[in-house]
């Protein structure tokens, strides 16, 4: 019995510390004393992908193709996969790869049965910013708790905001997108509206003017195109094709890799919104979606601290729903301590030490690790391409041996697929007519601006009629004043002998027999007959 594989010897106990019975994915062959041995392979448990992991290395020592080895297996188990393409490099895992000089020598040296396969995928895009199916969720749906942290509002601004929703809702003001929000907060403290809080404590116009800044600067960072209508149905993310085999999600993310916060924000509510929808079911023989997040010091890159506290709390709980996280990124120091310590899977790639800082992340990196029976600092140094140093939890949830391993070749495509290859796979998906067309119904924007728009109407009209009404009254005085300073007309005949001095004599003297015989004469009246 050689020295490798006698259980009583270092090689042997490591290898033994990975001799698993339930179901688990095939990571690579252990090297030992400058040798691979293909006898002694180094596995993961599938029970144990919900435990979280983190695969770390300097650029070009092959993290990404660490991710695309797993994710086929666990396809291949039926488990779906979530991967965030930070690059636009794993695409090719729908594809079957090419078996070259390379691809079979890696094979035979790990004792792998290389065949090219490529796996069932869907392509997404947040919002349609680029090439893919477009992931998009409402404001209503975000919810005001995971708004306040990406604005990243203080306690009063956040219960403001909360403030706001419940308005909104009880008012039947739909938050769809940014500018239903912006519309429903800039007419709570108008002269219109600004009443309507006052019985639930109200919004100030400084808390309002925060929150609007805040979502300015938002939008300036892409979220507009995450919001809005069709709401992406994160279970679409927990399917499986008609083999059997776990649906791998692809979300294209190259076009919003300058854009940290929208990514953040989409993690943010795709985990939440997950954790509130599936069920608890502890440990179970198989997680029910595993993530993957490339580049991921991205996400935690000037992060706030609420969204460090919503990640680290996220990965603690979600756990217990059968979903897992990996994290992929250069060093595990990308990753705050908090987060990683929920990390059970380490899959670590070789490092640089060029520079101090390089010497300093070598020397923090293998303090993460259990004693081993290597020394870390030269080994992590010295590891080729496509080799890392692994320790996993066992399937009594316990560290397994520190192993240094040369892992698997992928089966898929090594490389994206083509432009036009990429554009046919999403238009040839099921989902994509379900999500393709945004939809921009009446909202709290469109009703709130129609309130406004007949308000302004009937305050005009109200105005318009009290300037009429004004407008006649003076007329009427006008008119009256013209008609006081006018000359009289010239009196008729009628008038003058009315007015004569003879016809008041006459009226006078009517009663009198004179009279009567003068007013007979004058109107050519008769003499009444006896």
């Amino acid at each position: 019995m050689s020295e490798s594989t006698d259980p009583a010897s270092p090689a042997g106990r490591i290898a033994a510390g990975y001799a698993f019975t339930g179901p688990a994915l095939d990571l690579g062959a252990l090297l030992w004393d400058g040798a691979c041995r293909p006898d002694l392979q180094i596995r993961i448990p599938l029970s144990m992908l919900s435990r979280h992991g983190l695969v770390a290395g300097a650029t070009g020592t092959g993290k990404t193709k660490t991710l695309q080895l797993v994710a086929e297996q666990l396809s291949a188990n039926g488990v779906p996969v979530f991967l965030a393409d930070i690059k636009g490099d794993v695409s090719g895992i729908s594809a079957p790869g090419v078996a070259n000089e390379k691809v079979t020598g890696r094979a035979a040296d790990v004792a792998q049965e290389w065949e090219a396969t490529g796996f069932p995928c869907e392509f997404y895009a947040l919002g349609g910013i680029g090439t893919g199916i477009p992931v998009r969720a409402t404001v209503t749906g975000f919810g005001p708790v995971l708004m306040s942290k990406v604005l990243q509002l203080n306690q009063t601004q956040e219960q403001s905001l909360g403030l706001i929703f419940h308005y909104a809702d009880s008012k039947g003001l739909e938050l769809i997108d940014l500018k239903d929000l912006r519309a429903v907060v800039a007419f709570l403290v108008s002269d219109q509206g600004k009443a309507e809080l006052k019985g639930i404590g109200g919004l100030s116009t400084v808390t309002a003017g925060v929150i609007l800044r805040a979502l300015t600067a938002f939008e300036q960072q892409g979220a507009g195109e995450f919001f809005g209508e069709p709401e992406f149905d994160t279970s679409e993310f927990l399917r499986t094709s008609a083999d059997g085999r776990g649906v791998v999600s692809v979300l294209e993310l190259p076009a919003v890799q300058d854009k940290p916060q929208l990514f953040s924000t989409f993690l943010m509510w795709l985990l939440a919104d997950l954790y509130a929808d599936l069920p608890e079911v502890g440990d179970v023989e198989q997680p029910k979606l595993v993530f993957f997040f490339d580049e991921a010091h991205l996400l935690f890159n000037g992060a706030s601290k609420a969204f460090l506290e919503s990640i680290t709390q996220t990965v603690r709980l979600i756990r217990s729903k059968a979903i897992g996280i990996f994290f992929v990124t250069q060093t595990p120091k990308d990753v705050p301590a908090d987060v990683l310590a929920q990390l059970g899977n380490r899959v670590q790639h070789a490092l640089r030490a060029f520079t101090p800082d390089d010497a300093k992340a070598l020397k923090a990196t293998v303090k993460t690790f259990p004693n081993s029976h290597y020394d870390l600092e030269e080994l992590l140094t010295g590891l080729g391409t496509g080799e890392a140093v692994v320790t996993v939890l066992s399937e009594n949830g316990a560290p397994t041996p520190v192993a240094a391993t040369r892992l698997r070749a992928p089966q898929s495509r090594m490389g994206p697929v083509e432009p036009a290859a990429l554009e046919q796979a999403v238009k040839s998906s099921p989902l994509y007519s379900r999500y393709a067309e945004a939809v921009d119904r009446e909202s709290a924007y469109e009703k709130i601006s129609a309130e406004q728009a007949a308000a302004e109407a009937q305050a005009e009209a109200a105005a318009a009629a009290a300037a009429a009404e004004k407008q006649a009254k003076e007329q009427a005085k006008e008119e009256q004043k013209t008609a006081r300073g006018a000359p009289k007309p010239d009196p008729s005949l009628a008038e003058q002998v009315v007015g004569s001095g003879l016809f008041r004599s006459l009226a006078r003297s009517v009663g009198t027999q004179l009279g009567r015989e003068i007013s007979r004469s004058l109107f050519g009246t008769a003499k009444r007959r006896r």
